[in-house]
């Protein structure tokens, strides 16, 4: 099911709460809020995408082992311009403070 953005609608035009709720595609569109009864709007949302692109799938292929497998080296941020190497060759540290 996907997950839908609402925003309460004020009267002063000034943008009200939004929330979010899990409908059916084929359920009707809320025109209250389900606890305060004010009145609301469905909003445009960025849509969730499952699958082979999501973000669990993406964690898993680019995991510390498959990038070792395949040859990288991964750096993590440690500070302001400074990256640890964590695994892979290559320099131990990179800096952005170098030229």
């Amino acid at each position: 099911m996907p997950i839908y953005v609402y925003e309460v609608m004020r009267d002063d035009g000034v943008d009200g709460e939004t929330f979010e709720v899990f409908q059916r595609m084929s359920d009707p569109p809320l025109t209250q809020h389900p606890d305060s009864g004010l009145p609301v709007r469905r909003i445009p949302a960025r849509t969730a995408i499952g699958g082979f692109w999501s973000d669990h799938a993406m964690g898993k292929s680019v995991s510390d082992n498959k990038l070792a497998k395949h040859g990288f080296t991964k750096y993590v941020k440690t500070g302001d311009g400074h990256y640890e190497k964590t695994l892979g060759s290559g320099p131990s540290m990179i800096s952005g403070d170098e030229g």
